[in-house]
């Protein structure tokens, strides 16, 4: 019987969509990267997501951000994502939350309640917040490194945060885990060297082929990650 996850069942077993369909993801930041793992994760047949994102849709995120329309600008992210997944797999439990997780907001939420936490959120604070409290209660996490002022979405490559090379982004992290103790972290990274934009130019610069690149490494990984475990 044919159903909207056959061509999926078709490789990874009809098993392992019943898992899928099982299992609690929590998305940190739906931009650029986020959006296009949470609709990813979605598409994969992931049960229960939960949206995290604090912010509405401005009008310079059109160029990269799934779910940035003109019809949206100026609406919750969270909610709007949450409207689009439903219309991808109304069976979903999709939750939206209008949160900036930070160490502030952090104990608002229990990611005990997850299987898998995707962080692509772009502030460092809340990066080390979530792998820290993550990494205390032993649940999987991936995270992503920047993906500004980069051109080549060729670039990415997964590893262990101690593994990293050339990111800069990558670099702070390294220090800031090992201040805290933490030892691993899964993170998605690109070795390309930062470009600069034009002179004069205090801004940064994104497009429309590498966040989603990175999203959908991110995606792949859980996914694959919830499978095998």
């Amino acid at each position: 019987m044919s159903d909207q996850f056959s061509r999926t069942a078709a490789l990874f077993g009809r098993e392992n969509i019943e898992i899928l369909k099982r299992c609690r993801v929590a998305v940190f930041g739906l931009g650029g990267v986020g959006g296009h793992c949470a609709e990813a994760l979605c598409r994969s047949g992931i049960g229960y997501i939960s949206l995290f994102d604090g912010d509405i849709v401005d009008v310079t995120n059109i160029n990269r951000q799934l779910i940035a329309t003109h019809k949206t600008i100026g609406l919750d992210k969270a909610v709007v994502m949450r409207e689009r997944l439903l219309e991808i797999n109304p069976n979903a439990v999709i939750t939206a939350h209008k949160l900036f997780y930070l160490p502030a907001t952090a104990g608002e939420v229990d990611l005990a309640a997850f299987d898998y936490i995707v962080d692509a959120v772009d502030t460092m604070a809340a990066k080390l917040e979530l792998a820290c409290r993550a990494s205390q209660l032993n649940v999987p996490v991936i995270s992503s490194m920047g993906a500004a002022n980069k051109l080549d979405p060729a670039a990415f490559e997964v590893a262990d945060i101690f593994e990293t090379s050339v990111c800069p982004m990558a670099r702070i992290m390294r220090g800031e885990l090992r201040k805290r103790g933490v030892s691993a972290l899964k993170v998605v990274y690109s070795k390309e060297n930062v470009t600069h934009g034009p002179s004069g130019c205090n801004i940064l610069g994104s497009n429309a082929f590498v966040p989603p690149v990175a999203g959908l490494i991110m995606a792949s990984e859980v996914v694959k990650d919830l499978i095998n475990r």
